[in-house]
């Protein structure tokens, strides 16, 4: 396995696994994603820029529009990933008059209600800068614009690298502080012709990164 828990989210792992077989000169294969698509879709900013490339819809935000051009190792090239990032308070401001208030300030690298605030108008978002900026230091910033009375819906995938099948989902929109309690499965609250639309896509992510898991 690449891994169990939090160390599942961290490419690093694969890494040392895949270079310790090799050391090892045995053929082993490793059940999970590879390093090199945990570090896009583990990032948001990241997988916001892989996914509207793979043409899956994705929330108007700041990066609206820019590719992700992947190379041959599925590494975004840094100058396409800064392009997608805010760097001030008012590229922030800019930003969010484009796409619209209410809007969310994110550090790509929170998580778990860390580095993310509401802003209703510029003086709020003003003052969430450097929140966001102090809960995740380092962590590169976008903006989404904000999305009201949002479902959190998963699919389930599983894929070769080469063919990618949806097997259904899961509701995981229960939540406190921004981690599930539980899920449900099937998602009943989405009309089938949403859902089925949601697993097209999420194959077509799949299949732009040459995806190899269950996921």
């Amino acid at each position: 396995m690449v891994g169990w828990g939090h160390a599942s989210e961290n490419p690093k792992l694969g890494d040392l696994l895949t270079q310790k077989s090799a050391e090892l000169g045995r053929d082993i294969t490793f059940v999970g994603p590879q390093s090199s698509v945990m570090r896009i879709l583990g990032d948001k900013i990241g997988a916001n820029l892989v996914a509207q490339s793979a043409g899956v819809s994705v929330p108007p935000w700041n990066g609206d529009g820019l590719p992700a051009d992947l190379d041959e190792n599925n590494r975004i090239p840094q100058s396409n990933f800064d392009a997608a990032c805010i760097t001030t308070e008012d590229e922030a401001v800019e930003a969010a008059e484009r796409v619209g208030y209410p809007v969310m300030l994110k550090a790509s690298e929170g998580g778990g209600g860390k580095g993310i605030r509401m802003a209703e108008d510029e003086l709020a978002l003003r003052a969430a800068w450097p929140q966001v900026l102090n809960e995740v230091p380092g962590s590169p910033v976008f903006l989404v614009t904000l999305c009201k009375g949002a479902r959190h819906l998963e699919v389930q995938v599983m894929s070769d690298g080469e063919n990618a099948i949806a097997l259904g989902g899961r509701d995981c929109s229960t939540q406190r502080r921004y981690q599930k309690i539980f899920e449900e499965g099937p998602p009943i609250v989405a009309d089938n012709d949403i859902f089925v639309d949601m697993m097209k896509a999420a194959c077509s992510l799949c299949k732009t990164l040459n995806y190899k898991s269950a996921g």
